[in-house]
């Protein structure tokens, strides 16, 4: 079967490997599409994600997939043949060539029946159980394929406004455009956020983030994002770094009121980081959400779906470009380009 590897920083090949075969608690997914994560993905490939370095070289890439099951082991109850999967992977690639980055970006991936494990007490390291199968889940037919993949990433930000204690009628403001910041942006409004703000170099992304919610948008080297606090008479309660950088959270620091909040969505880079705390409020709380929140990650599936059902949500607002799987080289680069949202292969 196909998979999509990295063999070196910064190179990706279309490569063929075994198809995986069910172990007991297992359901094999036939992947239908899959999308490409801007952030987690491009670092992968280019070596800086922390614990996927070049040491880790080749590497199946991928963690955003949708998929039909195909067949199941003895011991799965949540998952029948022709089921509609999401979250499928390939945690441990049967051709010892290659290592794991997460894989799911693969012709078949593997879906761990959770519920199951759990049921029979077996939901726990001894017996192969791992902590992300609390997300492959089984989804309803009429979510259109491509808004059912997102919810890949739709379901972790839903759960990054309780993990940053977000509520309505918040004031925020969110550095950066892409898929996290504009799914902020949306979900903020739909929640009842109060005043939505959002900072992005790129126009397209400014206008897509006022077209999905947001009240105002600046470049980042506007002289309003400094002077926000000034202009609208009192400070923000939360500052969202969608991007994951040292100089955005020292930018949003003096914004933020007493006791409000940085909330790190995006993943540092950098093992260290330096924050002048002089420039903000004597008290703030500095969230740090550098790996999903599993059990709210999958709470997140059902309201979500009913956003799409109901129009709220939409894959057509968040989705730039489509590839075949073969051509996921060219899909990577074109993630790349100023005005790419999600990049979608088709299987």
């Amino acid at each position: 079967m196909l998979s999509v590897a990295v063999t070196l920083p910064g190179k990706i090949e279309i490569v063929d490997i075994p198809k995986p075969f069910p172990g007991p608690y297992e359901a094999i997914v036939r992947n239908q599409l899959a999308y490409i994560c801007n952030a987690t993905d491009r670092k992968v490939v280019s070596g800086h994600f922390p614990g996927l370095g070049p040491d880790k070289f080749p590497l199946l890439l991928g963690h955003e997939s949708v998929g039909i099951v195909e067949s199941v082991g003895e011991r799965v109850k949540s998952f029948r043949p022709g089921d509609r999967v999401i979250g499928g992977l390939l945690l441990s690639p049967t051709d010892g060539r290659f290592s794991s980055g997460w894989g799911g970006n693969s012709e078949y991936v593997v879906a761990q029946d959770h519920a199951a494990m759990e049921a029979d007490g077996v939901a726990d390291d001894a017996h192969g159980w791992v902590e992300v199968s609390r997300i492959m889940r089984k989804l309803p037919n009429d979510i259109p394929l491509e808004a059912a993949a997102l919810l890949c990433t739709w379901r972790e930000v839903y759960a990054g406004f309780s993990d940053f204690q977000l509520k309505p009628g918040n004031d925020l403001l969110i550095f950066g455009g892409g898929p996290v910041g504009l799914s902020f942006c949306r979900f903020a409004r739909i929640l009842g956020m109060g005043w939505i703000g959002l900072v992005d170099p790129i126009p397209f992304k400014r206008e897509k983030a006022e077209s999905l919610g947001a009240d105002e948008t600046f470049a980042p080297e506007a002289p309003e994002v400094r002077e926000l606090t000034a202009r609208r008479g009192k400070p923000l309660d939360a500052v969202i770094d969608a991007v994951g950088s040292e100089g955005i959270i020292n930018a949003g620091l003096p914004l933020i009121r007493l006791a409000g909040s940085l909330c790190v969505y995006g993943v540092l880079s950098t093992p260290t980081l330096t924050m002048n705390k002089e420039t903000g409020p004597l008290n703030f709380n500095l969230f740090m959400h550098q790996w999903p929140t599993r059990v709210a990650e999958a709470a997140a599936q059902e309201p979500l779906i009913e956003w799409i059902r109901a129009g709220k949500l939409s894959a057509k607002d968040f989705l730039s470009a489509e590839y075949p799987v073969a051509e996921a080289a060219r899909a990577l680069e074109a993630t790349q380009q100023p005005t790419a949202i999600k990049t979608l292969l088709r299987f």
